[in-house]
């Protein structure tokens, strides 16, 4: 982050270029500032062992224990056929478990001499199973001596507290101590990039001293004053950046957009046949008082699946066609750009008929533009949008074209945002005259964490509450190996529930129609966990051929996935909606947008293959109307599994943003962030988005002071500095949610 010249240095000159080499392949490490920052992942102390039991398979693991047992086996081989092979057997321990050690060959001669019973080491390798046992075959190891021969090796690992780092099979971590020993001196040249008054006012060590204790901690004390330092630096750093980009959008001129007294808003009002609930009306404002500025808006609108999000927007659309402008919506699938361009012309009436025989006085025309349209309807469709004849737009990404031209592009409303590029959102955002105001929806709830972190530029509107007349969904999951009998009672309610005059989802993670992938179908594990995860994904052809002739035999069953020609999609969706279709089997393409009061039922089958918010938002699709929903999550997982207790939480609960809490705790941050960030490499390396909520608001509140101050930091170089590593980094693609 704080790059200088010290810190500038290729590790290449500095450790020379295998490992050089080694550091940048597989850990992104080019130079000594790179370096430093690259952080252990625990601490050991000498006299304490790490816990066996707990140890990850397929993992390269660095553990320190003591040796139990060394026992040397001959055997007969193909290499050896006078029972001349050698293979050394070491039993290490740490209290909590054994872990067996495998060496073969001659490989077994040094560790043969070296690990003999009570001598301590650290062992580095890949973990795996042999005879149901944890093992590490031929790991690296180095020896843990008292005597003062070993005292320089030991005090290399920091005396006391042994640090072990994020490692790789090529370079283990007392490698990565040695390298970071070598580098440590350039520490002290770190600049620091917090102001003085602000490290000071919080009793932060400096960084220098940060960067020393975190790799070299005497204490325990030392490690807690490096982390809370470094925590503070990436916390700041970025919210800096995001300050800055606020603080910038406000410098751009954009057209204040009030809707009329009496004018198209007005009438839609005065048509819906239901009152908003007070968020909806509280967030309108929020975006009616934004819309009314002289700077772009930009607004990021969270709602729980079905809390109302497209009618804010379209009420929002509304008001800058009220004053003179165009608004466009931007969907990321076809199949979702239909869904809202057919629920927006209903929703409007004959206000969307603008210049048609039989439109109301008010109207305007709302048009739909997507990348499968024919080339007549699209000309037609151009047509409207550059001579200000269409209002509102609805489309996908084809919108973005270089053909494609607005009259006057007052608002673009961006439906959610995270399937979006970058470049994309920049694109159309170039089409207005002057920058446009932006709305950017998502149904994902964010924890107000990650919402200061990830979408830090935008200001956050939330609809937490669901609409009157919404009914409950109940939840179950479906233990389809331990209880077929409740499978088979999954397929008896579905039936029920279509003879009450309803209809069902039934949910499927993958389509079917592609070759399977041959590594999916390799070796047979032991555990009924394994068993579960080594089959592939259920397919919506498979299962869709096997319920029409089987438990919904009788029934009428469609498919609908991605791969369908866009005709295709929107026929049986249209059937669908239009109550024809009794059941339909889908993959996620029906996870947003899709609205069909009487579908009342879902089955998600292989519910573990879905993430927590994911399986939130399609039990969202039922429970539309007056009737009540059910949502059954199938999975052939063993009740004490992971990704059971995941189920067991979405069953329990109908709380969006308790769900994304679950979720962002079970995942690593980087995956989180990652998405949001389009897959650029995550830079916060001790700071934990959920955790450390207090330090990300204190730093934005900060951060804001700051750049209120003194928008190009000018006074502050070392922040300056930081700032531009983060920026080059991530290419500012950190900051832009890809």
């Amino acid at each position: 982050m704080d790059l200088v010249p010290a810190l500038q240095e290729p590790l290449k000159k500095v450790l020379g270029p295998a490992t050089a080499k080694v550091m940048a392949e597989h850990l992104g490490l080019h130079t000594v500032g790179d370096l430093l920052h690259h952080y252990p992942r625990r601490y050991e102390e000498r006299g304490q062992l790490t816990h066996l039991a707990d140890l990850p398979m397929d993992e390269h693991v660095t553990v320190v224990a003591q040796v139990a047992d060394a026992r040397l086996h001959t055997f007969a081989s193909s290499k050896a056929p006078r029972g001349k092979g050698q293979r050394l057997e070491v039993t290490i321990t740490d209290g909590s478990g054994h872990l067996q050690l495998v060496f073969f060959g001659n490989g077994v001669h040094k560790p043969h001499k070296e690990l003999l019973p009570g001598t301590r080491a650290m062992f580095a390798g890949k973990v795996s199973v042999f005879n149901r046992r944890l093992q590490l075959a031929h790991p690296a190891y180095e020896l843990l001596r008292g005597d003062t021969e070993g005292e320089e090796t030991v005090e290399s690992w920091a005396g006391a507290l042994i640090p072990l780092y994020p490692a790789t099979a090529k370079l283990e971590s007392w490698k990565l101590a040695k390298a970071i020993q070598t580098v440590l001196p350039s520490a002290q040249e770190a600049v620091d990039p917090l102001p003085d008054s602000l490290r000071e006012g919080r009793g932060l060590v400096s960084l220098p001293e940060a960067l020393i204790k975190i790799h070299r901690p005497h204490t325990k004390a030392d490690i807690e004053d490096a982390r809370a330092r470094l925590k503070w630096d990436e916390a700041f750093v970025l919210q800096v950046a995001l300050a800055r980009r606020r603080h910038a959008e406000t410098q751009l001129p954009a057209v204040p957009r009030k809707p009329g007294r009496d004018g198209l808003l007005t009438a839609f009002d005065d048509r819906l046949p239901f009152t908003l609930t007070d968020g909806q009306q509280k967030v309108s404002r929020e975006i009616f008082d934004d819309l009314a500025t002289d700077h772009p808006m930009h607004r990021l609108l969270q709602g729980e699946v079905g809390s109302g999000k497209t009618l804010v927007a379209l009420r929002a659309m509304l008001a800058v066609v009220d004053s003179g402008g165009q608004a466009v919506m931007l969907a990321p699938t076809e199949v979702l750009a239909q869904q809202h361009h057919r629920s927006v012309v209903e929703m409007m009436g004959e206000l969307a008929e603008g210049g048609m025989l039989g439109g109301a006085e008010h109207a305007t025309k709302v048009v739909l533009l997507t990348g499968s349209m024919g080339a007549a309807a699209r000309r037609h469709a151009l047509l409207d949008l550059a001579t200000g004849e269409a209002g509102i737009v609805i489309g996908t990404h084809a919108l973005i074209e270089d053909k494609v031209q607005f009259h006057d592009l007052g608002l673009v409303v961006v439906d959610e945002q995270h399937r979006f590029g970058v470049e994309q959102r920049d694109a159309l955002r170039g089409k207005g005259k002057q920058p446009p105001h932006l709305l950017v929806m998502t149904a994902t709830p964010i924890p107000r964490t990650v919402a200061m972190t990830v979408f830090g530029d935008l200001e956050t509107s939330v609809l937490d509450q669901l609409p009157a007349g919404r009914s409950p969904i109940a939840s179950h999951v479906v233990p389809a190996a331990d209880k077929p009998h409740f499978l088979a009672r999954a397929w008896e309610r579905v039936r029920e529930e279509v003879s009450g005059g309803h209809q069902a989802y039934v949910v499927c993670p993958r389509i079917g129609d592609e070759d399977d992938d041959p590594k999916k179908k390799a070796a047979q594990r032991a555990s009924p966990e394994d068993d579960a995860e080594k089959r592939p994904p259920l397919a919506v052809l498979d299962v869709a051929g096997q319920l029409a002739e089987g438990p919904l035999q009788g029934l009428k069953v469609e498919v609908l996935h991605g791969r369908m020609q866009p005709d295709d999609k929107d026929a049986v969706m249209r059937r669908f909606a239009a109550g024809e279709t009794d059941v339909l089997v889908a993959t996620t393409v029906i996870e947003v947008g899709v609205n069909v009061p009487n579908a009342t039922a879902m089955v998600i089958m292989d519910a573990d293959r879905f993430g927590v918010s994911q399986l939130h938002q399609l039990r969202g699709r039922v429970g539309r109307g007056s009737a009540p929903g059910l949502c059954l999550l199938v999975s052939e997982m063993p009740e004490a599994s992971a990704a059971r207790q995941r189920l067991n939480a979405v069953a329990s609960t109908r709380d969006g943003f308790e769900l994304s809490r679950i979720d962002l705790e079970q995942r690593r941050e980087g995956d989180v962030l990652g998405q949001a960030q389009s897959g650029a490499r995550t830079s916060l390396r001790v700071l934990a988005v959920i955790e450390d909520e207090e330090i990300i608001a204190e730093a934005r509140q900060e951060a804001a002071a700051v750049v209120a101050a003194d928008p190009e930091l000018t006074g502050l170089p070392g922040l300056r500095t930081a700032l531009e590593a983060l920026l080059d980094e991530e290419r500012e693609q950190y900051l832009e949610k890809g």
